[in-house]
């Protein structure tokens, strides 16, 4: 069993769903309520962990309710927690998401997130350079993804980017990173507009993976541009199939499957994750995964 680390957002989602979508100044009746766990860090260890991977979760949790349902929901999903750090003062990150005439409105509020710092890296270090896989996002602070990618590097320690939220990266972040998986949204904002899929593929050999939704995954092998498939299921709620995607990817290279193998791997657990309601609720355990053809 591999070990991945993730270093990453803790959230709860706060999702409300109403036939129509309030107006400035309007108050009007909604159908249901939900607490959800989510995060796409805690989604992605979450994910590692159901999918058989020794998983621990770096982040931070503000001292509240939230704080504590996140964590308690975490180390139900078998992720060690040891490495959460409570802090005070800043409550633990919340997405709002109004659900209402088939679309979604959503408030994010970071909170305990940005309170992820270089010194709680640091305080982590040990746990960190232990790992066999690194998993980052980008709903922490620049710095502290740019610090910890940078110390994986000076101690051999892979690291898998998932480039969500998109934004711009450096050219240090690209080069330090083991593994970035950006989907085609993801992928023009990295690398520009006007920029074709293969030819920026052709430039990251066995580095760059594109998710494409229910199309699967591409990546050059140095050779050629392979597009991995995906299943043909009947979707439900695509709400974390790209972090189960990101969490099945880290948990099949540590065990030592093959880049090609591992995309085939998670491309499974994230048409598994679609077929369910919400996003950690929906992903699937390794036996789950296994049992099915």
């Amino acid at each position: 069993m591999g070990k991945v680390v993730v270093v990453g957002s803790i959230n709860v989602d706060m999702v409300f769903t109403s036939d129509i979508r309030p107006k400035a100044g309007e108050t009007v009746m909604g159908n249901t309520f939900q607490l959800v766990p989510g995060g796409k860090g805690a989604n992605q260890a979450v994910a590692a962990a159901k999918l058989g991977a020794e998983t621990y979760m770096v982040g931070c949790v503000g001292n509240d309710s939230n704080g504590d349902f996140s964590i308690k929901n975490l180390q139900e999903a078998n992720v060690k927690t040891e490495a959460i750090e409570v802090v005070e003062n800043v409550p633990t990150g919340v997405a709002n998401i109004v659900v209402a005439e088939k679309d979604n409105s959503i408030i994010v509020i970071a909170g305990a997130n940005f309170e992820v710092s270089k010194e709680l890296i640091d305080k982590n270090i040990e746990l960190i350079k232990s790992a066999d896989m690194v998993l980052l996002q980008l709903e922490i602070p620049m710095e502290v993804v740019e610090y910890t990618l940078e110390i994986c590097k000076n101690n051999n320690v892979k690291v898998m980017l998932n480039p969500a939220p998109g934004m711009v990266l450096s050219s240090t972040i690209i080069e330090n990173a083991s593994y970035i998986t950006p989907n085609e949204h993801e992928l023009k904002i990295i690398f520009g507009p006007s920029s074709d899929a293969s030819e920026v593929l052709k430039k990251y050999p066995n580095k760059l993976i594109v998710t494409l939704g229910s199309k699967g995954a591409m990546y050059y092998d140095g050779n050629q541009i392979k597009t991995v498939p995906t299943y043909d299921v009947e979707v439900v709620d695509t709400t974390g199939a790209g972090d189960t995607f990101c969490g099945g990817l880290a948990a099949a290279l540590v065990r030592g499957d093959s880049l090609e193998d591992a995309i085939k791997f998670a491309n499974k657990a994230a048409s598994m994750t679609v077929t369910k309601l919400g996003a950690q609720g929906g992903m699937p355990t390794l036996e789950e995964l296994m049992g099915r053809a």
